[in-house]
């Protein structure tokens, strides 16, 4: 088993723990909905990345069919 041979100093000790800080939350604001995300994400809010609509709401209409369908 290694021991050390002499005591870490406060100031080896602090230069070794200089980048183990939390960094903060890269956060951008969408420039169509104004809101807060994540750089490189799709907005929650319409379901758009990079100016391309990806993500599309489930109408409700299809939803009632299916389970309607479901318990027949």
């Amino acid at each position: 088993m290694a021991v050390p041979k002499k005591k870490t100093s406060k100031s080896k000790r602090n230069m070794r723990r200089a980048h183990d800080s939390i960094k903060p939350v890269n956060v951008i604001v969408d420039p169509v909905t104004g809101e807060y995300k994540l750089p490189h994400h799709i907005s929650l809010a319409d379901g758009t990345y990079n100016g391309r609509q990806v993500v599309t709401e489930k109408e409700d209409d299809d939803v009632a069919d299916e389970t309607e369908a479901e318990t027949l």
